[in-house]
């Protein structure tokens, strides 16, 4: 029963600290968060304590940040970035080889297509 407190408190000190992390800098009040990091290492209680009491800013706006933020995002499922094919600079060179090679075919067509065309004329 006695190490019940002591875990108490070290869960709530690790809550405050994420807590800290997590805000916005304009959410913190009285301190700077390096401030209330320091606080609540040094005197975990104390630190602790105050930091949900005074130092944190409630309201409407901090429901979407701090620890909710961290919770939230760790029981959505990450969504994976669309695949891109990458190519690598030999592929590509082979690409412009074979367009290259593409106009350079279509090009001797038409001129034998204008010789032909030519030639039937006369």
């Amino acid at each position: 029963m006695a190490a019940v407190f002591p875990v108490i408190l070290i869960a709530a000190m690790v809550i405050a600290l994420i807590d800290i992390i997590m805000r916005d800098d304009s959410q913190v009040r009285h301190l700077p968060k390096f401030g209330w990091i320091l606080l609540v290492v040094l005197l975990p209680l104390i630190g602790t304590l105050l930091w949900f009491i005074i130092g944190r800013e409630y309201g409407a706006a901090s429901a979407n940040e701090g620890i909710g933020t961290l919770i939230a995002t760790r029981s959505q499922p990450a969504q994976r970035p669309p695949v891109q094919q990458v190519s690598s600079t030999e592929q590509q060179l082979a690409d412009l080889d074979r367009e290259i090679e593409y106009y350079q075919r279509r090009a001797e067509l038409e001129r034998l297509k204008r010789e032909a065309e030519g030639g039937s004329a006369s």
